[in-house]
């Protein structure tokens, strides 16, 4: 017998038009993805107090290195799931990754020293990498719409997510503890277990000539998709090192400039909104003009915004060019994704959903390194900006490689 993933044998997952809508695909979907961005913001709101936690002597350093263990875990996990989603079915494959950051993150609550807290957060983020491409996986496959809208309007959750982390650890840490923080992540992520097991379809049927061939990583290479997948590469690298560079490095860039550090933050605050707006933007556009043609533009803005970003403006008009830098440096990646997303073939979706996420998860990190470098060197400002426009339209050429039509 065949399930609905195109393999033969086991339990086949509820198939979409009978156990559950588009919508309710997508609610799921975003659910875990906002609990993803929970989970990926929440050390940053808990360090300063771990920082101060004599019973852990943190330094800025080991704390650096928790950081950055945790992303690699991340990366790791968003390049193993998706050829393990495409092999074994999108829905086993959430059900898993929420399940290991959930229980994870629950155990970073009871941790009381910093090597194995990082320990966790390294295993913890092989869950949080895989959330994102088996997501995006699902809601494109479930979804009418040709365009990007159902990826923009997934990624909304992250961005939901780093807000109410924020929020909770203003509200949280000074009446509780900072351990709280973590609990408050993980119980939500456990509830949905459940949730997902009962409704999230499996995916959608594969061909017979697919699942005869079913060898996903080798669809990243082969027929055509080489060029395609090293321009995807490239592209992902450039957008998450976009990201974030700018939103570990603007408010100081921006004190360079001569801003006061509270109009500095609030120009951070700024940044984020136009991300939202435009992820809400580019989704609509991309289903009126196509993906593609979507992705070329708004790199193309990108570059021009953030060049802009070293005109000095009076007033309110600073805070309007990092506005419009917000909508479309930061919706750039999301629209790769979808661009990704419809490009390839179900067979391997997910396998390359989860190789442009994790080669990209580099260039997060090297983002915060360029800033870094950039002010240590006295270059912040103007140079700063010119440094990441010019990092916008290397992705735009990279866009430009990707084979108009999906190859043969």
């Amino acid at each position: 017998m065949t399930t609905a993933s195109g393999r033969s044998g086991g339990e086949p997952g509820p198939a979409i038009d009978r156990r559950a809508s588009a919508r309710g695909v997508a609610a799921l979907c975003w659910s875990a993805v906002a609990l993803e961005g929970y989970d990926l913001v929440v050390l940053g709101v808990v360090l300063p107090k771990l920082l101060r936690d004599p019973g852990w002597q943190l330094t800025p350093a080991t704390a650096s290195l928790i950081s950055s263990v945790g992303l690699v875990g991340v990366m790791i996990g968003a390049l193993c799931v998706g050829p393990l989603t495409d092999r074994f079915g999108r829905r086993k494959l959430m059900i898993a990754t929420v399940t290991l950051f959930s229980v994870l993150t629950l155990a970073c609550a009871l941790v009381t020293g910093p090597l194995l807290f990082g320990l966790l957060r390294f295993l913890a983020g092989l869950g949080l990498g895989g959330v994102l491409p088996v997501a995006i996986a699902l809601v494109n496959e479930s979804s009418r719409a040709r365009g990007g809208s159902a990826t923009t309007t997934l990624m909304t959750g992250y961005h939901v997510g780093a807000v109410v982390t924020s929020l909770l650890g203003i509200l949280v840490i000074p009446l509780l503890t900072w351990r709280a923080m973590f609990v408050i992540g993980a119980i939500p992520a456990i509830a949905l277990v459940p949730l997902l097991a009962r409704y999230l379809p499996e995916s959608l049927p594969v061909s017979a000539e697919e699942k005869e061939a079913r060898n996903p990583v080798a669809t990243l290479f082969r027929g055509g998709y080489l060029r395609s997948s090293l321009a995807f590469w490239v592209t992902s690298f450039m957008g998450l090192l976009l990201v974030y560079g700018l939103n570990t490095w603007l408010p100081e860039i921006m004190r360079e400039a001569g801003y006061e550090l509270g109009a500095a933050l609030a120009l951070l605050l700024t940044l984020n909104v136009g991300a939202v707006l435009g992820l809400l933007l580019a989704g609509r556009v991309s289903d009126r003009i196509g993906v593609r043609t979507c992705t070329l533009i708004w790199f193309t803005a990108a570059a021009v915004f953030l060049a802009l970003l070293s005109v000095p403006l009076p007033g309110f008009g600073v805070y309007v060019s990092v506005l419009l830098a917000g909508v479309f440096v930061f919706s750039t990646q999301v629209l790769v994704y979808a661009y990704v997303s419809h490009h390839y073939p179900a067979v391997g979706r997910a396998t390359a959903l989860g190789a442009s996420s994790g080669v990209g998860r580099l260039g997060a990190i090297c983002g915060p390194l360029l800033g870094g470098a950039l002010l240590s060197a006295g270059l912040a400002y103007p140079w700063g900006f010119y440094a990441f426009a010019a990092v916008a339209v290397i992705g735009l050429v990279a866009v430009t490689f990707v084979s108009k039509r999906q190859p043969a």
